[in-house]
């Protein structure tokens, strides 16, 4: 039995298993084969979702135009500054249009992971696209509230009522792909645009019956306060995911304690999970096991492996087996965990 249970462990503890390394690499075979028919899924909704993406920038774009020009024509600020909240659609809807179809890509010698993580970048990038033009826009209501102007309310109504039609419309198709961070970046901007639309229309109303100019700067405040709003959640979780941070829904205790409970596991150290892309996890820990067969080792390795799947839905796993009763003589993160009672 230990002619073979050297040199297993990838952090050069003394005396781990050969057989714990063989099944590590039965373990990536497994989760591999495990794995693609979760990208098979991934693939096919992609596919329509790149379609509607491609269709928003052209229906986007045109809606800017037409808002520039009423804007200008009209006096309204409101309307100006959805044209520019929307022009700052554009390239959003380009990178997340980018991304989906990168995601799709298969792994490469450089790219090892794929490239999921091109949906996240791009949540990223429009988030800090959404925080400057909200400061944009805030500066400019500001400007306006304090010398406000007549607004042709007429222009401004109808502009509102097409662009409500347009953004409601993109909001309404990109909703069910909207687990996936890229894509409910697009969903939060556009049903943040659907919102300042009703606004929008609400104000031209209200001037129209008060002549109180004031509304339309007033609006515009608050459309920028919305679009600062909507970005910060998107911003803060596709930071978190980029730093590699734990998945919000995991908690390292519980994962630790599903390993534990596999049959002849006696330690469980090293624990680290991090999110690859859209509801794809990956996991790599060190686990103490008594001596076995290889066979034996295979088979916790494939009950750790189907634990941490059905639990957490970790389905790319990375477990170092090491033989147990070897001193701590490493650095650990987090603390070695022990079944209770141990």
């Amino acid at each position: 039995m230990h002619d073979h249970a050297h040199g297993a462990d990838a952090h050069s503890h003394e005396g781990a298993h050969d057989h714990a390394h063989n099944a590590r690499a039965d373990s990536h075979q497994g989760e591999h084969a495990h794995g693609h028919g979760l990208h098979g899924h991934f693939h096919v909704g992609s596919e329509g979702m790149t379609s509607i993406l491609g269709a928003a920038v052209i229906a986007t774009f045109a809606l800017v135009a037409v808002e520039l020009i009423a804007g200008y024509r009209g006096h309204s600020i409101a309307l100006v500054s959805d044209a520019v909240h929307n022009l700052t659609d554009v390239p959003s809807l380009v990178i997340s249009w980018l991304a989906t179809r990168w995601a799709m890509r298969p792994p490469t010698a450089e790219k090892t992971y794929g490239y999921h993580r091109a949906g996240i970048l791009a949540a990223f990038i429009n988030a800090m696209l959404l925080a400057i033009v909200a400061a944009f826009l805030i500066f400019e209501s500001i400007v306006r509230l304090r010398n406000p102007v007549e607004v042709q309310t007429g222009l401004m109504l109808w502009v509102a009522v097409l662009a409500l039609a347009i953004n409601g419309g993109i909001t309404f198709a990109v909703h069910r792909g909207r687990s996936d961070l890229n894509v409910r970046s697009v969903w939060i901007h556009n049903l943040g645009d659907a919102l300042s639309n009703v606004a929008i229309i609400i104000g031209a109303l209200a001037i129209r019956w008060t002549g109180a100019a004031w509304v339309d700067p007033l609006i515009g405040i608050a459309i920028g306060v919305m679009v600062l709003w909507s970005g910060t959640g998107i911003l803060r979780e596709s930071m978190h995911i980029l730093l590699e941070g734990l998945p919000r829904h995991v908690r390292l205790e519980e994962v630790a304690s599903v390993i534990l409970r596999v049959d002849r596991v006696q330690e469980v150290h090293d624990i680290h999970i991090w999110t690859l892309g859209t509801d794809l996890y990956a996991l790599s820990c060190h686990v103490r096991i008594p001596d076995m067969h290889l066979e034996d080792c295979e088979t916790v390795l494939n009950d750790i492996r189907d634990s941490l799947a059905r639990e957490f839905h970790i389905t790319h796993t990375t477990i170092q087996f090491e033989r147990a009763g070897l001193p701590n003589d490493g650095f650990y993160m987090p603390e070695p965990v022990h079944p209770t009672g141990a």
